[in-house]
């Protein structure tokens, strides 16, 4: 049986807190799933987490597997009178309405174009629907969720280090004592940078690249 740490394969059972504290809550990220009383993995990789009670296989796949509760970038591809759909780099696009915005209704609609970038969070993701985005919380806040603004680019990176980069923000911190920027990170892969100037935010996403090519 695998733990945090090992590789594993398709099939393979991972132990996870849940069977040796099962009063503990976990969480099961990509290339894992729950059958009956065991954890399965779904893909080859690393099995990490432990931190939050959250459970995932690491790999360095290019095309991103939606799971419910992440927080995504993705890009407008196309619009309806009631929502947009937005490519985030799984087998199919994502729709998200205009009322999931903070404070929007019928009436007061989020100004979305197309091509835009939205930082947003999976509602629903699993194989027999179309996955479903929100730019609020629970409580109806945006939560620094929403179309992300003018100027900056975007790293298509794997999902291994979008989620490092979150998991420790050393990386992050040491680049900006020289060099000040905004960011966001989406799970699937996709890094959006702003610095001071292009040049730097130019500088900023190669270094990220960096270590991305590092990893693999």
């Amino acid at each position: 049986m695998a733990v945090v740490g090992d590789v594993v394969l398709p099939g393979d059972e991972v132990l996870c807190c849940e069977e040796s504290h099962p009063d503990t809550k976990i969480l099961l990220g990509p290339g894992l799933r729950q059958d009956s009383s065991s954890v399965i993995a779904v893909k080859p990789g690393i099995v990490r987490g432990g931190r939050s009670n959250t459970f995932w296989v690491e790999s360095h796949e290019k095309r991103y597997i939606p799971a419910k509760g992440d927080s995504v970038i993705g890009v407008v591809i196309s619009k309806s009178s009631e929502s947009c759909r937005l490519d985030i780099g799984g087998s199919e696009p994502a729709s998200l309405s205009y009322l999931a915005f903070e404070g929007a209704s019928k009436r007061n609609r989020p100004d979305i174009k197309i091509d835009d970038l939205v930082f947003a969070r999976l509602l629903v993701a699993n194989k027999d629907m179309e996955p479903e985005l929100v730019c609020i919380d629970s409580n109806g806040r945006s939560g620094g969720l929403g179309v992300i603004k003018e100027g900056g680019f975007m790293l298509r990176a794997s999902s291994c280090l979008a989620r490092k980069l979150l998991a420790d923000d050393s990386l992050l911190k040491a680049i900006g004592k020289s060099m000040p920027f905004e960011f966001s990170v989406g799970l699937n892969g996709r890094i959006w940078v702003k610095g001071r100037s292009t040049q730097e935010t130019v500088e900023i996403l190669k270094r990220l690249g960096e270590v991305d090519k590092r990893e693999l």
